[in-house]
């Protein structure tokens, strides 16, 4: 099938997560697309969009990394619609933020992969201002109010969105009152080989923020003495390390090879946060190792009970204590983690979005610019 022209838009491109990886699978699937974000860092990156043309906007005059471009967050979405993507076909949007809020040609059409609806706009909103002093809750509480009306409008112009579990799905269509599908995001299962007798700890492979409660499982295994290793790096880690004891190590940041080989070699990886898809937990069951997740959000699509990990049901210390003493490593077969991370390996999340494209393209026409007729195209009419 031929796209015409295609645009890929991603957030930003500063490091490489969860997101990240998606984007960098649709790069793959579209190799002749152009490239936008909002601002990039090619070593952040690690080389991995280095042999593509990146466009960005005004704002990588400021050459912000993955440290410093918290503080630029208003202006973002001006930054998003700065992008020109004058002459495109298609246009799909990886977006956790802002990248959704791109303006297209009347005649394309927009697909987004919503990995969630921004975060600290609407899910985490409230825990976002408690975390601030009253003045700066004040003013944040002022911008997150505009970011979002201009996200709601934002979401009215795109014309199909897919996401990557139902817990997203829902929330799109509780805060932006639009449909979506669910494609769950590729995982390169490949990487990953089970090994015949795995090591006595515990792994955690997340980014350090607040909001993935990392603090539950270093006060759960100080707790249980048993030993647990932290892999990731974020704003949270100097306060984690300050309150681990002698069982906890934290490794920060390592390469896909070292995370491949601590995960394999894991009893079982640890999973406190409520995700919307979770990608590290499908690549512990591609190592044959089992999870033991918070039994919310997309654990419960990637993770099932008893046969490739357990849950525990309340984000607190005493309820992942007491599942990691109740849970019976040894009577979980890799073989069956192995085959259910199969069902998220890259080549169905390929095929999945050709037909989501597919369909997009063949829509009828007519409902696209109704709604794109009443909603205005830029933010300051969303102000």
């Amino acid at each position: 099938m031929s796209f015409g022209r295609v645009a890929l838009i991603h957030d930003f491109l500063l490091d490489v997560r969860g997101a990240e990886r998606v984007f960098a699978a649709l790069c793959d699937q579209f190799p002749q697309a152009d490239l936008f974000t909002a601002v990039y860092d090619e070593e952040g990156t690690e080389g991995w969009f280095a042999h593509r043309s990146v466009n960005t906007s005004f704002l990588q005059r400021l050459r912000p990394t993955a440290k410093t471009f918290r503080p630029l967050l208003p202006l973002y979405p001006y930054a998003m619609e700065s992008l020109d993507l004058t002459g495109y076909d298609l246009v799909i949007s990886s977006s956790s933020a802002w990248a959704h809020g791109v303006l297209v040609d009347p005649e394309a059409v927009h697909v987004c992969y919503c990995h969630n609806p921004f975060r600290y706009a609407w899910n985490a909103r409230e825990q976002t201002l408690r975390e601030h002093a009253p003045l700066t809750r004040a003013a944040l509480g002022i911008v997150l109010k505009r970011w979002r009306m201009w996200d709601f409008i934002a979401a009215q112009r795109v014309d199909t969105y897919v996401t990557n579990s139902e817990t997203t799905r829902r929330r799109i269509n509780r805060y932006f009152a639009r449909d979506a599908s669910v494609l769950h995001p590729p995982v390169q299962t490949s990487r990953f080989t089970p090994v015949d007798a795995p090591g006595d700890s515990y792994v955690v492979l997340s980014e350090l923020m607040p909001h993935k409660r990392i603090e539950l499982a270093v006060r759960a295994f100080d707790r249980l003495g048993k030993k647990l290793i932290v892999v990731g790096n974020g704003p949270d880690a100097r306060r984690l390390r300050r309150m681990a004891g002698p069982s906890v190590h934290f490794t920060g940041r390592v390469s896909d090879a070292e995370a491949a080989t601590l995960l394999s070699s894991a009893r079982a990886l640890v999973v406190t946060a409520t995700e919307e898809f979770g990608i590290a937990a499908v690549e512990a069951q591609a190592a044959g190792r089992p999870v033991i997740a918070l039994r919310e959000g997309g654990a419960r699509e990637t993770v099932v009970d008893g046969v490739t990990g357990a849950f525990f049901e309340e984000p607190t210390v005493e309820s992942l204590v007491d599942a990691v003493r109740r849970f019976d490593v040894e009577a979980i077969d890799p073989a069956a983690c192995v085959r259910n991370a199969d069902r998220f390996d890259v080549a169905r999340f390929e095929a999945g979005m050709r037909e989501v494209v597919a369909g997009a393209l063949a829509d009828d026409r007519s409902p696209r610019e109704e709604r794109r007729r009443r909603v205005p195209r830029g933010l300051a009419l969303a102000s």
